[in-house]
C-alpha cells in the first residue's frame, strides 16, 4: 500500500489482541451484509457518506490507497447508481486533498473534512495544523465553489450537522500527548474563514476532550452522531469506547461520559443514529463488522465476516468498514479497504465497494 512506511503506531502496532475471537462477539451476527454498489475504477478508497432527503448520499472517496487518482466526492442515487459529484481542489502547501467525514447542511451544502495529517515531509505523518473544514457550495444539485471554513486541525475526521452547528472530531489534539488527547471541534453554520489557535487545544472552538490510551491505534475521537435527544456520541477509534456527551439549555457540554465498551470490539470508526429507535450503527474496521448499540449501551454485532478478497467484494461481505449510515431500514457500509498490519482486511483489491445490512423487522 502508498503507506506503508507511515512511521506512525497508528500504522506499525502489533494487535495481537485481534486475534479474531469470534465467540467474543455476544450476541453473534445476526444479519449478512450484501453488495450495493460496485464503485468506479476512479475510486480505490472511498470512506465518509452524507445522506440527502431523496435517498440518495454523497460519498467522499480520497483515494489513499492510490493517490494518482485524484480525491473526489461520488454520489450515489436512489436506485444505487455512482457517479462522479466533485472533484476537489487540493491545498496548495501539499498539492493533496484528504476528504473524510462529510455531513449535510439544512442548505443543502456539504461539510467536509480535509484530513492533511498524511502529507508531512516525504509523504510521511505527522503535518499538522493544515488540516481544514470545507464548505461545498451545492446549487441545482451540483456542486458550485468550496469555501474554506476552518483551517488549523491537526486530523480533521469526523463530520455532523446539529441544530444550527458543525461539528467535526480532531482525532489528534495533542500529537505528543500521553494519554493521547483528541476532541470535538464546533463551529456555528455560517462562522467561515476561521484560523484555529496554535497549539489547537487552546481553542475556544473545543468544546470537550477525550484520553485515549491504548498503544495500538494513536488515533483518538473518530466517528460522531446525535440521537434523537440532543446528545452526541463519539467513538474513540484506537480505544473503542463511545461516549456520551450531553449539553444544557445554552449548548454547554454538562457530561462527557463512557457510554459503551466492551472487550471484543476492538475500534469505533464512522457511524450514525438511527433516530427512530436511536441505535447507534458503528463501524468496527478492525473486525470487519458493523455494530449495533441500544439507547441502554448495550452492544451486538449486527453483522461480520472474515477477509473478504475479490470473490467475496462480489457478494457485497464488508471490507474494512469505516462508516456505517442509516438509509430507510438498511444500514449502508462504506468500504475503506485500506489495510494496515493485523487487521482482518490483509489486502487492498479493486474493485471497492459498498455493503448493504437489513434492520428492519426485528
Amino acid at each position: 500500500m502508498s503507506r506503508s512506511t507511515l512511521g506512525h503506531a497508528f500504522v506499525a502496532a502489533a494487535l495481537a489482541s485481534v486475534a479474531m475471537a469470534v465467540a467474543g462477539c455476544q450476541g453473534g451476527a445476526a444479519r449478512t451484509a450484501s453488495l450495493l454498489v460496485e464503485l468506479p475504477d476512479f475510486c480505490n478508497t472511498p470512506d465518509g457518506m452524507a445522506l440527502c432527503p431523496d435517498g440518495s448520499f454523497i460519498l467522499s472517496v480520497p483515494n489513499f490507497n492510490d493517490e494518482s487518482s485524484p480525491a473526489v466526492l461520488v454520489r450515489v442515487s436512489a436506485d444505487n447508481k455512482a457517479s462522479l459529484f466533485y472533484k476537489l481542489p487540493v491545498l496548495p502547501a501539499t498539492g493533496k486533498v484528504g476528504p473524510m467525514g462529510v455531513a449535510r447542511a439544512p442548505s443543502g451544502d456539504l461539510y467536509l473534512a480535509d484530513n492533511q495529517y498524511f502529507n508531512g515531509p516525504g509523504g510521511k505523518p505527522p503535518r499538522l495544523g493544515t488540516s481544514r473544514l470545507l464548505r461545498i457550495v451545492v446549487k441545482d444539485g451540483k456542486a458550485a465553489d468550496v469555501v474554506t471554513v476552518a483551517s488549523g486541525f491537526n486530523v480533521a475526521n469526523g463530520v455532523t450537522v446539529h441544530d444550527g452547528y458543525v461539528y467535526v472530531t480532531e482525532s489528534v489534539l495533542e500529537e505528543a500527548s500521553s494519554p493521547l488527547t483528541s476532541a470535538v471541534v464546533r463551529l456555528k453554520i455560517g462562522e467561515e474563514g476561521v484560523t484555529l489557535k496554535s497549539p489547537l487545544k487552546d481553542d475556544p472552538h473545543v468544546i470537550t476532550t477525550f484520553a485515549s490510551y491504548t498503544k495500538q491505534y494513536l488515533f483518538g475521537a473518530d466517528g460522531l452522531a446525535f440521537d434523537s435527544k440532543g446528545n452526541l456520541f463519539v467513538g474513540l477509534f484506537g480505544d473503542a469506547v463511545m461516549f456520551k456527551v450531553t449539553f444544557d439549555a445554552a449548548g454547554n457540554v454538562v457530561s462527557n461520559t463512557v457510554f459503551a465498551k466492551v472487550p471484543w470490539m476492538k475500534t469505533c470508526d464512522g457511524m450514525s443514529c438511527d433516530l427512530r429507535t436511536d441505535k447507534l450503527y458503528v463501524a468496527d474496521s478492525v473486525l470487519n463488522a458493523v455494530l449495533e448499540i441500544s439507547p441502554d449501551g448495550t452492544v451486538r454485532t449486527l453483522a461480520r465476516n472474515g477477509d473478504c478478497g475479490k470473490a467475496g467484494k462480489k457478494t457485497g461481505m464488508m471490507d474494512q468498514p469505516c462508516e456505517a449510515m442509516v438509509r430507510g431500514n438498511t444500514v449502508v457500509v462504506s468500504n475503506m479497504d485500506w489495510p494496515f498490519p493485523n487487521m482482518t482486511n490483509t489486502a487492498h483489491e479493486m474493485p471497492t465497494t459498498l455493503s448493504v445490512i437489513p434492520i428492519g423487522g426485528r
